[in-house]
């Protein structure tokens, strides 16, 4: 695979960076052993080497920009050496590096995919997101010959994102260049237009700077200030002006919360053998919180919410976990939600948060939306088991579920993401617009272990709490759970795998932010432009061929 790609993304002629076509040098005699002397093919492999060399160190700043490390700010620099590597490119070369940057960028990011089940998911999984951001790539190597590229370029990388989003098999958003923002000057962009908005910004910032860089090095008695305040400054004075869009006030008084962390018996996919273990915790961690409350230990909170899969064990069709699960509530006197898979008799299972009544039982429920590709479902199934035999381990497919859940739990709208649904912005954004006051995130990554997934997706939550000024609380079964305010701050969380329970009081906020009121229009306008990008090119290239 690496010699191919390095050919195509070398295969592009020598010119200038500008696209303009290169002077060829006269013949001229040079001296036995003069290193100026080299062959030019040998001078065009060595810099295709470096090309490829740079476009993998550029993926490299991006996997370090996201967390469990604080360095948003090498986002824009990778970014920008990614187009050090693709200005004035060919097609062909603009895939290839930008394959090589996907490479550098989700080998290291996703490598928690093939925690429990080897690599061969794992590199499936990355070589076909890698493709993509390679068709990314070639897009920005296109545009790059145009007046006001970083725009264009940008918007493209919006695109590239929002393909990954949706396709294939229903779309794998990790890697968004908004959620390695969470603690970043650009942040609040999402709250006024959303993850896209946010990635567009920083990608907008990173190849401003490349562009500042590159006609300050060509004409260096020229002022670059305009390009710099649009391409550079422009991003992230919205950002710094677009701050008091987060906000964690009080808008209809506050409440006081508890998630449960209930761990489980052991690391990796095996967990679900004790499926009545991990019940079992979740349950005895919410009968030692009623017993701190009664003591004096803990406030009484107004509702709880317990993680998603904390019972495997479907409550309508077993009787004990039923039992169980009851005591708990009864013993807390409020409000809880539950994580259940059900099993109904025919169909799909249902990966279900139930709101469960200390008087009534069990009562609403929410189906989750959007499930996991090769994790709670199988595509294609015999032709993966070729390379799998862990497949098998999903004996029975998940089903979708169709509508938003928003619990009224003590009086308060809470509204139901579970896990993976919080990559995805239309599953969060409905749920808000649906009337949650607070976003819950029920998750389970004990299958991922100690792995840097749970910080990723901790991250992502955080940025979904400023895109709709909403706290977001986080019950995970085994770590790490939290509470995060409306601003995107973590004010509580636990350790990874320790059992555990978080009382916090919290805001209730009914205000929209700009990117819940207007959803997908500033996605959709950043696609128009970088389609106007494309329709430029072919303007010019009709152009031109009539003028021959």
């Amino acid at each position: 695979m690496s010699s191919s790609v390095t050919r195509a993304a070398g295969n592009e002629p020598s010119q200038p960076a500008d696209g303009a076509p290169a002077e060829v040098a006269p013949p001229h005699a040079t001296a036995p052993g003069d290193a100026a002397a080299a062959p030019a093919p040998a001078r065009r492999k060595g810099a295709r080497l470096v090309r490829s060399l740079l476009a993998v160190l550029s993926g490299v700043l991006l996997y370090l920009s996201f967390p469990p490390r604080p360095l948003w700010w090498l986002a824009p620099f990778g970014i920008a050496l990614l187009a050090s590597c693709l200005h004035g490119r060919r097609a062909r070369a603009g895939f290839g590096l930008g394959f090589l940057a996907g490479l550098g960028f989700l080998l290291p990011l996703l490598v928690w995919t093939g925690e429990e089940v080897g690599p061969v998911p794992w590199l499936a999984l990355v070589s076909l997101e890698a493709l993509l951001i390679g068709l990314t790539g070639l897009g920005i190597a296109l545009v790059s010959r145009l007046p006001a590229w970083p725009l264009f370029a940008a918007a493209v990388w919006v695109a590239g994102e929002a393909l990954r989003a949706r396709a294939p098999f229903g779309g794998f958003p990790w890697g968004k260049l908004a959620f390695g923002q969470a603690d970043g000057v650009f942040t609040p962009l999402a709250a006024l237009g959303g993850t896209p908005l946010l990635s567009f910004g920083v990608a907008l910032c990173g190849f401003g700077l490349y562009e500042a860089v590159r006609i300050a090095r060509r004409h260096p008695g020229r002022t670059t200030a305009a390009l710099t305040a649009l391409t550079i400054a422009a991003p992230i004075g919205a950002g710094l002006a677009a701050r008091p869009l987060v906000s964690d006030a009080a808008e209809d008084g506050t409440v006081v919360a508890a998630v449960i962390q209930g761990n489980v018996p052991r690391l990796g996919l095996d967990f679900n053998s004790q499926r009545r273990a991990v019940l079992d915790n979740h349950a005895k961690r919410t009968i030692q919180l009623a017993e701190d409350v009664k003591a004096g230990r803990a406030p009484k909170p107004d509702f709880v919410v317990w993680p998603e899969n904390s019972s495997d064990l479907d409550p309508y069709a077993e009787p004990d976990a039923r039992a169980v699960i009851d005591e708990a509530v009864k013993a807390i006197g409020v409000p809880v939600a539950i994580g259940a898979v059900v099993s109904p008799e025919t169909g799909p299972l249902r990966n279900t948060m139930i709101l469960w009544d200390p008087g009534a039982g069990p009562t609403a429920t929410y189906d989750k939306r959007k499930i996991q590709p090769f994790g709670e479902r199988i595509p294609m199934r015999s032709f993966v088991r070729l390379f799998s035999a862990d497949v098998d381990r999903v004996r029975r497919d998940f089903g979708p579920g169709k509508d938003p859940g928003v619990f009224d739990m003590a009086g308060s709208g809470v509204g139901m993401v579970t896990c993976f649904e919080a990559a995805f912005d239309d599953a969060v954004r409905s749920t808000v617009r649906d009337g949650a006051q607070v976003i819950a995130v029920p998750s389970n990554n004990a299958t991922f272990g100690r792995t840097q997934m749970t910080y990723q997706q901790l991250a992502m939550d955080r940025i979904r709490a400023v895109e709709h000024s909403r706290t977001v609380l986080v019950p995970v079964t085994s770590g790490v759970s939290a509470v995060i305010r409306p601003d995107g701050r973590i004010t509580a969380q636990t350790r990874m795998f320790t059992a555990d329970a978080l009382v916090a009081e919290i805001p209730l906020r009914s205000t929209r932010t700009p990117a819940t009121v207007v959803g997908p229009l500033p996605e959709y306008a950043l696609l128009l432009l970088a389609a106007g990008g494309f329709g430029l090119l072919l303007t010019r290239r009709i152009r031109a061929r009539r003028a021959e």
